[in-house]
């Protein structure tokens, strides 16, 4: 039976109670923690120990977690839907043969994002060989009101939406402004720059990936620490990034994230 705290706090119907509780417990496991206790479940989540074992019971029986001696890992269950996800998310092998060779020859991180929402969502990156760069894991989200990604990505967005943005910024709205501004300037110029706008002491460097419709898709990027950016290094990275992102473009990319955009 639920405590009034797990009643207050989780949506009506035992049926959608359940699988919210299941999900909190899946969600537990991470690289960092790839086994989970049962007092590790109860302390997290704030269910019952009887409420929780029986969801860990539901769960095994199911393959999505597995018994260990020293608790519970991730089952075969979720292998099947990690392939599955896989094989819908992950970007085009000769997407990411460019965006490998963009970072062997430019020394710097080759980050691809989409928008979603009022995020960007990094779909695919391949790192600097430098024991110093910069690192973005597929699928870190970061604001839309920030980075040079972000000026690409919100190119075709209309103005509700680029309001939207601003709204989400520590400026409020009134940061509109100066965002379709950048925005402007980075599609006049056919890329875009940002220093220290998300990540201190970072420079990044953005051009568009566009559909056969010449609509942006995606972001293309090349990011490291700002020393290694000097103005003449800029315009030499946004040249070989114009190319890299036709032939990408030309290739056809499509992302789940990018459609209907």
């Amino acid at each position: 039976m639920a405590t009034q705290a797990e009643a207050a706090r989780e949506p009506h119907g035992s049926g959608v109670r359940s699988v919210r509780r299941a999900l909190d417990i899946l969600n537990l496991l991470s690289e960092d923690r790839p086994v989970i206790t049962l007092r590790e479940i109860t302390d997290a989540t704030g269910l019952a120990k009887t409420t929780a074992l029986r969801l860990v019971q539901t769960l095994e029986e199911s393959g999505l977690l597995w018994s260990d001696p020293s608790g519970y890992t991730a089952g075969p269950g979720l292998w099947r839907w990690a392939y599955l996800a896989r094989s819908q998310w992950e970007v085009p092998r000769e997407t990411r043969k460019v965006m490998r060779d963009l970072a062997d020859r430019l020394g710097e991180t080759v980050n691809l994002f989409v928008a979603r929402d009022l995020n960007r969502v990094c779909v695919a990156h391949e790192e600097s060989p430098h024991p110093l760069r910069h690192v973005v894991d597929v699928g870190d989200e970061q604001p839309l009101w920030a980075g040079a990604s972000s000026k690409i990505l919100l190119r075709d967005v209309t103005e509700t939406q680029l309001r939207r943005v601003a709204s989400a910024s520590p400026q409020g709205e009134e940061y509109a402004d100066r965002l379709r501004t950048g925005v402007r300037e980075a599609t006049q110029r056919g890329y875009a720059v940002s220093s220290s706008e998300w990540d201190e002491g970072l420079t990044a460097v953005a051009v568009p990936v566009t559909s056969r419709s010449g609509t942006v898709i995606a972001s293309l990027s090349l990011s490291g620490p700002s020393q290694r950016f000097p103005y003449e290094a800029v315009e030499r990275f946004a040249a070989d990034l114009t190319d890299a992102a036709a032939l990408i473009s030309a290739q056809g990319f499509s992302h789940p994230l990018s459609h209907g955009r």
